[in-house]
Order: C-alpha cells, then sequence, then structure tokens
C-alpha cells in the first residue's frame, strides 16, 4: 500500500525526512544574523535575519521568524514575515501568519488564507495558485 500524500509541512516535521539530509540548521528565536547566509541542507529559521540567502535545501521560516533580504530556496514554508522576497525552485507553501513583501516565485505555491503577499507573485509552472484554510491543530 503506497504511502499518504501529505503536504509539505507535514513531511519535513517527520524524523525520516531529516535522515536524507545532514543535521538542519536551526537558527533560534533569540538569536538575529546581520549578513547572508549560503548553505546546504534543511534550514529551521525562528530568529531574524537581514541578509539574503542562498540556500540548497528545505527552508521553514516558523511564525517568530523575520527575515529582511531575498531568500532562495529548493523547498520552502513560511509562517513568519520576509521582507524582500522568496525564490523557490519547487514547492512553497504560504501559512496563514505568513506575511511577505516583496516578490514571490515557485514551481507551485499553496497560500493559506489569513496569509499577506503584498506583491508580485510568479508560479514558474504556470499552474494556478492553490488556496488552502488551516485545520491543524492551534489555529
Amino acid at each position: 500500500m503506497s504511502e499518504p500524500k501529505r503536504r509539505f509541512l507535514e513531511r519535513v516535521a517527520f524524523p525520516t525526512a531529516l535522515l536524507a539530509s545532514p543535521t538542519p540548521t536551526v537558527i533560534g528565536a533569540d538569536t538575529v544574523i546581520v549578513g547572508n547566509i549560503r548553505g546546504r541542507g534543511h534550514f529551521i529559521v525562528s530568529g531574524e535575519i537581514h541578509g539574503d540567502g542562498e540556500l540548497e535545501g528545505a527552508l521553514h521560516l516558523a511564525v517568530t521568524a523575520n527575515w529582511h533580504g531575498t531568500v532562495h530556496a529548493d523547498q520552502a514554508i513560511v509562517a513568519g514575515k520576509i521582507t524582500g522576497g522568496v525564490i523557490v525552485k519547487d514547492k512553497l507553501e504560504i501559512g496563514y501568519t505568513a506575511v511577505i513583501r516583496g516578490r514571490v516565485s515557485a514551481r507551485t505555491i499553496a497560500i493559506a488564507k489569513g496569509a499577506i503577499v503584498d506583491g508580485e507573485i510568479e508560479v514558474t509552472s504556470g499552474a494556478p495558485v492553490v488556496e488552502f484554510e488551516e485545520k491543524r491543530e492551534g489555529r
């Protein structure tokens, strides 16, 4: 029997999703980084970043996170704030708590009701933007 389909957010939350890559890079909620970030693997950001990002892997921007700059990633989940833009090669999920001011580009984009995107949205695959309503606990 095949594995049930799961949204990207649920897949990256499982430890098995992290086994294929090295230990994730975690930027804690009380951390402020000034400068550009470049790296490979899974990035979990809960703090504040002032600079651009070139990430070869997945980005999980938590609800407490603020990113001031443009971030490039392979896949991304955004629940926090971005001022600058987010460019994703594959899938981008924008949670209901997200606030993005700037350009948004990805192969596929899913946006939760309640999210704020103030800027150009580009879906590189030509598929429509998927809108969804958050139904998980804590909403």
